[in-house]
């Protein structure tokens, strides 16, 4: 596969993960019973710590994305043997 295949997958893995790692660890102004500023709605995070949540994601998707290289490198699982839909 060439370097562009590989970085569009690790950017697909990123994205999955970011969604995933998002909700971690964030608490609500309706959850910590304060009312919120005008015109923010109740559900949304207090303080969202994006910068982490960043880089959580970015090290995250890195240890995937080598799981992913690693199986397809040394051929763990190959696309013939994956179950076909229906």
């Amino acid at each position: 596969m060439s370097p562009m295949t590989w970085f569009a997958i690790y950017m697909i893995i990123w994205w999955t993960v970011l969604f995933a790692v998002l909700p971690l660890g964030s608490r609500s102004f309706f959850e910590a019973g304060i009312k919120p500023p005008p015109g923010v709605d109740p559900g949304a995070p207090m303080n969202p710590n994006l910068k982490r949540k960043f880089i959580t994601t970015t090290w995250l998707s890195a240890v995937v994305f080598g799981l992913f290289f690693l199986i397809m490198h040394f051929k763990l699982i190959r696309l013939p043997d994956l179950p076909a839909g229906a």
